[in-house]
């Protein structure tokens, strides 16, 4: 499968949300998601244009009212912003930095898996030399983070945190731990699918696109309402990795596929010159 990744931070997860929100139910979500769909498929059948990626603004996401953008965009000094990015190491990328299993002392608890793919533009040609980060939860479903809260035990031997550097024909590859499912307060017993976070920086920071990518068959997804912030049913369906067995190893590591198309038909998302929202 393949993703359009999003430049957008709305397509993360949100810990923070007025409390009022949590006495929302599961069906009243579902319910909103099912109206929403059923308006964006009409829309299509009458001529309207396909969204490939998550409406900023989607109100079965609690927060996402309070994360879009309410202004238009302004051109901003992209040396100034360097100042204030984000430093992710002292040093080169090591290969060694991929594989997220041997960062401690012992080994991560939980089905250790390997993600591979390819990173491509719109006509399928590799994208060489790109930077690709991903953060995870552990096998318990808990981030190494002091904002989760979640009742749930942390790994001491998993961070969940890895980077790479794409190869000549645009191929990465992470081993790591199978996330697990975790509660977040969008509504009353909101749950998000197990999921690996990802980050793709162009030639310099100011170039960062961020997505997520899905296990196939999860019973989450259509409960979901980040997943389903994304209205297009094909659109939605790149962002689930494919069970590869040419990439699961004997007696070691079971194997998932994923691209990440950048441009062409499936493009990332871009904002419009006019900062039209």
């Amino acid at each position: 499968m393949s993703t359009e990744a999003t430049s957008t931070e709305s397509f993360t997860d949100s810990h923070v949300l007025d409390p009022a929100a949590t006495t929302l139910s599961q069906d009243a979500i579902s319910a909103e998601i099912t109206d929403i769909h059923a308006a964006y498929r009409q829309s299509v059948v009458d001529g309207a244009k396909a969204e490939t990626q998550p409406r900023i603004d989607f109100a079965p996401y609690r927060s996402s009212l309070l994360r879009h953008p309410t202004k238009n965009l302004h051109h901003a000094d992209p040396e100034t912003i360097e100042l204030h990015s984000p430093a992710f190491g002292e040093r080169d990328v090591h290969a060694l930095e991929a594989d997220l299993t041997i960062q401690h002392n012992g080994e991560p608890i939980g089905e250790r898996i390997v993600v591979a793919g390819r990173v491509l533009d719109g006509d399928g040609r590799p994208v060489a030399g790109q930077l690709v980060e991903i953060w995870q939860a552990n096998a318990a479903g808990r981030y190494i983070h002091k904002r989760d809260q979640h009742p749930a035990p942390i790994d001491p031997n998993f961070t969940g945190v890895g980077r790479a550097i794409t190869g000549p024909n645009g191929e990465y590859s992470f081993t790591t731990i199978k996330p697990a499912p975790y509660p977040w307060k969008n509504h009353h017993n909101a749950w998000r699918p197990a999921h690996i976070h990802f980050s793709l920086f162009g030639t310099d920071f100011t170039q960062r696109m961020i997505t997520q990518m899905y296990f196939p068959g999860d019973p989450l997804f259509s409960l979901d309402p980040i997943y389903q912030a994304i209205t297009d049913a094909d659109a939605r369906a790149r962002l689930v990795a494919t069970y590869d067995h040419s990439i699961t190893s004997h007696e070691w590591a079971t194997g998932y596929n994923w691209d990440i198309v950048l441009t062409g038909s499936n493009r990332t998302w871009m904002e419009d010159e006019e900062g039209d929202h």
